[in-house]
């Protein structure tokens, strides 16, 4: 007791810090919190030279440079689920320093939404160019996500703006994933063309793109007239119609494209995505999705031909509502969304948090890698894996990162 007493006290005072890695030997990883005492962090991306870009949903967009966070915008933005929403740069970033962002805006005929490009320099950035506005917006159903894909094409996820049948008009960019060339044109292989590239969505938050260069989106289900839960995975492809508000989950309908994947009764509200390729080897090669309502980090393993093979909650209840998942430089990001009215916030909500892998394998004998070998080769489970690499923990033969 007087222990805890103590270490309040100090972290109080600011002696020591508040933040520190916290380990989960179950799951072989720990988890760094990176940033903390945030207002409704909603995406991030990585430079190459080390800093962070991530928003605020209400309104600031900001950078992470040699641990210190400076303020590099700061605007007057819609309310409800609107607000300073994605944030994506450049490929081609240490030459252009360009920074991609989408918002929602107020205007006197109602709420919209707009995508603008920025050119940053020294940590401080002046407006480029507006690359589309007018995008339908409401108090719910933003859409907001942005993204550059393998094809060097930046995507763009936009909500039904609460108006289900705008998903159904080719003539509306609401509800719709959109690709756009990076200033702004339209690809001359776009399905419709225009900038609509697949159709039939409600409010999708996360894209992400696997090694082989598919795209797969998570989208929120209904919650209302149409029943409610169902949130989805989807495959997307090029001109295809996800169904909203015509079919949910497993109904079928010619002509629309059912999800890989749905919540059922259950209710996830998945936001940001990502597929891992990175140094946490028993998670190497799989899908990952924030579920804010779920409040967990959700796993998913697919096939080639993308039949789920294994599903799991990561997490569950730990951090609260989550509502982006990136793999970073240096591990697998999620941010936190306790702040935005619908979570009980914690001490230090919100939070940018960093899962990297528990163990030091730099320093181990030499035969300890064939472990890691055996389970890449699929003669191990994941959790024979995590359970042998706890065991030789325990004996002293590896050590904890």
């Amino acid at each position: 007791m007087k222990v805890t007493v103590i270490v309040c006290m100090l972290v109080v005072f600011g002696i020591i810090p508040a933040a520190f890695a916290q380990s989960y030997p179950e799951l072989g990883v720990k988890v760094d919190v990176i940033a903390e005492d945030l207002k409704i962090p909603w995406s991030i991306d990585f430079a190459q030279d080390g800093r962070v870009f991530f928003t605020e949903r209400v309104g600031t967009l900001n950078v992470i440079d040699d641990g210190k966070i400076i303020e590099l915008l700061n605007l007057s933005v819609g309310g409800g689920e609107g607000g300073m929403l994605g944030v994506s740069l450049d490929p081609s970033f240490d030459e252009n320093h360009y920074v991609y962002v989408y918002y929602t805006y107020n205007e006197f005929l109602g709420i919209k939404n707009k995508l603008v490009r920025y050119v940053e320099a020294n940590n401080v950035l002046s407006e480029d160019k507006v690359l589309l506005e007018g995008i339908p917006g409401a108090p719910y159903h933003d859409g907001g996500r942005i993204k550059f894909g393998p094809d060097g094409m930046l995507y763009v996820t936009t909500g039904d703006a609460t108006s289900p049948e705008l998903a159904q008009d080719l003539n509306s960019v609401a509800g719709k994933i959109l690709r756009i060339n990076s200033d702004g044109t339209i690809p001359d292989d776009n399905p419709f063309g225009s900038a609509v590239y697949s159709y039939g969505h409600r409010n999708p938050q996360g894209i992400a793109w696997d090694e082989s260069g598919n795209l797969v989106a998570t989208e929120h289900g209904p919650s209302g007239w149409r029943g409610v839960a169902h949130d989805e995975i989807n495959l997307i492809t090029p001109g295809s119609n996800y169904g909203w508000p015509d079919v949910i989950g497993d109904e079928t309908k010619e002509g629309l494209t059912n999800p890989i994947l749905h919540s059922g009764d259950d209710t996830w509200a998945p936001s940001g995505s990502t597929f891992y390729y990175g140094d946490i080897p028993q998670w190497s090669g799989k899908y990952f999705l924030a579920a804010l309502k779920g409040e967990h980090l959700r796993a998913v393993e697919f096939d080639s031909e993308y039949n789920v093979v294994s599903e799991q909650e990561l997490f569950s209840g730990e951090f609260g509502r989550l509502r982006d998942a990136v793999a970073g430089p240096d591990g697998l990001y999620i941010l936190t969304s306790n702040q935005d009215g619908r979570g009980n916030p914690q001490l230090g909500d919100d939070k940018i948090l960093r899962i990297s892998f528990l163990y030091d394998m730099s320093n181990s004998p030499l035969w300890t890698s064939n472990i890691t070998m055996w389970h890449s080769e699929g003669l191990i489970s994941d959790q024979e894996l995590v359970d042998a690499l706890s065991y030789l923990d325990g004996r002293n033969i590896i050590s904890k990162n």
